[in-house]
């Protein structure tokens, strides 16, 4: 069998569209991103309100999505987009790491963020791993929005613990020793080793724990094993 390429995840250059109220903006984003030769921008908006439109006639991938804009912003757009069958991966722009907005979109099923003054080469690099499905957010990021969900006030947190914990309940044994694994920032190949099972295996897990809850990523699962308290700040597992 011949061993497939690094390019095999994203056989076909992928479709972006680009979304922010900044001409200027978009402007540089098109000319440091079309240079990728597999990254093909097929169209720009301007405003939330037209990604809908957008998307039905340009079937983009991925949408790069600016959250702050006047008509409708990021937020609400991705929220909507998410709830579509076959919907784009979302990457939100913003200029803030823990920005509340920034969470909002990632509990919507937004794949990551990048700020906007992230240098040039990676944000071609997180195009590419959202296409290919990983989500662009480092486990040091991740952190800084569950702190920031942990910030909020305290009635929300109880409800969103016990929330967390019934779906949680819902899991296998083996789901929830990955599910906790995910919360850690753990790659597939830790997990495998770390839970001595194949890389394969996990896949299917996280795929399993996934669809469960009808999340898009791998970072839904990070917070809502946060969301449920089972992890404490060195992020063990209190009643391992």
């Amino acid at each position: 069998m011949t061993a497939p390429t690094p390019m095999d995840p994203v056989a076909q250059p992928v479709r972006l569209l680009i979304v922010d109220d900044d001409p200027l903006v978009r402007a540089g984003l098109a000319l440091m991103l079309g240079g990728a030769d597999d990254i093909d921008i097929v169209g720009e908006g301007a405003d939330g309100c037209e990604v809908a439109d957008l998307v039905d006639r340009l079937r983009p991938d991925v949408v790069l999505m600016d959250l702050r804009m006047p008509a409708m912003d990021g937020l609400t757009a991705t929220e909507a987009l998410r709830t579509r069958p076959d919907a784009p991966e979302v990457i939100v722009l913003t200029t803030f790491h823990a920005d509340e907005q920034v969470l909002r979109a990632i509990r919507a099923g937004a794949a990551g963020f990048v700020l906007k003054d992230t240098p040039p080469v990676q944000i071609v690099d997180s195009v590419r791993r959202v296409a290919a499905g990983d989500p662009v957010l480092s486990p040091a990021v991740t952190r800084q929005l569950m702190a920031r969900a942990a910030g909020s006030g305290q009635g929300d947190r109880v409800d969103r613990t016990d929330r967390a914990r019934q779906r949680i309940a819902a899991l296998t044994d083996r789901e929830r020793e990955v599910a906790l694994a995910v919360g850690r920032g753990r790659s597939n190949a830790e997990i495998a080793a770390t839970l001595y099972l194949s890389v394969a295996t996990v896949k299917t897990q996280v795929s399993r724990i996934l669809a469960k809850f009808d999340f898009n990523n791998r970072v839904q699962i990070a917070l809502l094993v946060h969301d449920a308290g089972l992890l404490d700040d060195d992020g063990r597992d209190p009643a391992a």
